[in-house]
């Protein structure tokens, strides 16, 4: 498993220790620094049987195009960022891209794991990505899409959320819980994902949509397995910064601080 320690706290970083002959990858953007032994690699392939250390892949032009395509789907960069240390240990440092926390999956070879978009920050080479259908019409009403990134094989995966990570597991909870489409971060995929519609009658889902902020549809997860949320929405996280947002040189006039200009 890979060696690492997370730190900070309100813009967590994870600081990995690669040693001699493994190889990490990482999403493009969430690369923070590293020690001048590590050689930086960027490809759009995996490596050879997904083992540490392995060299590019030699695929002809198909398989390279089905890598990019599920990227592209998963909504991600369309290339990783390979870290290997040379002549000794290294260190590489990611980061997620919003105020939150970083966390690894443990994997074993006897599972996997399902993260949103962009919660993937890097993995071992002995990690493969690929991605998970979850039905169109699922994906459409469950507001996260129709495509998950699905991680197995055997070694660690970091993940980021925004704000914390709530850990959950539904059979605690009766077996399945109901969550807010835009917290879910990453689930065991021997759990069941699926969309319920909340609201009794008609007029309470068109009340719960519009003025409740949720939508009319909540994600279900059921089973017996680790669920991981994140206690902020990213599209929430981003609205509240849009309303600080100025153009550039002109003071915010509205509210307290427009009745307070030139009174203080």
């Amino acid at each position: 498993m890979l060696t690492y320690k997370i730190v900070g706290n309100a813009m967590q970083q994870v600081v990995c220790q690669v040693e001699e002959g493994q190889t990490i990858y990482g999403e493009p953007g969430k690369f923070v620094w590293k020690t001048t032994n590590v050689n930086l690699e960027t490809r759009i392939t995996q490596p050879i049987g997904n083992q540490a250390g392995a060299p590019p892949a030699k695929t002809g032009f198909l398989q390279k195009a089905i890598d990019v395509g599920k990227r592209a789907l998963a909504g991600e960069h369309l290339a990783f960022q390979y870290f290997t240390p040379v002549g000794g240990t290294g260190l590489v440092t990611f980061a997620g891209v919003v105020p939150g926390e970083v966390r690894a999956l443990e994997l074993d070879g006897s599972g996997g794991w399902l993260t949103q978009r962009h919660a993937f920050v890097a993995a071992e080479a002995g990690i493969n990505f690929d991605i998970a259908f979850s039905g169109l019409r699922t994906g459409y009403r469950s507001g996260l899409g129709f495509v998950l990134e699905k991680f197995t094989g055997t070694g660690s995966v970091l993940v980021c959320a925004a704000g914390n990570f709530i850990e959950l597991n539904p059979a605690r909870f009766g077996g399945k819980i109901q969550a807010h489409s835009g917290c879910v971060v990453a689930f065991q995929d021997h759990l069941s994902f699926g969309v319920e519609r909340v609201g009794g009658t008609p007029g309470q889902m068109v009340m719960t949509g519009i003025f409740g902020g949720e939508g009319i549809n909540l994600v279900t997860l059921e089973g017996d397995g680790v669920v991981y949320l994140q206690s902020v929405t990213i599209e929430a996280l981003a609205h509240s910064l849009q309303e600080f947002m100025e153009a550039p040189g002109e003071e915010r006039k509205g509210g307290l601080g427009g009745m307070l200009e030139g009174r203080i």
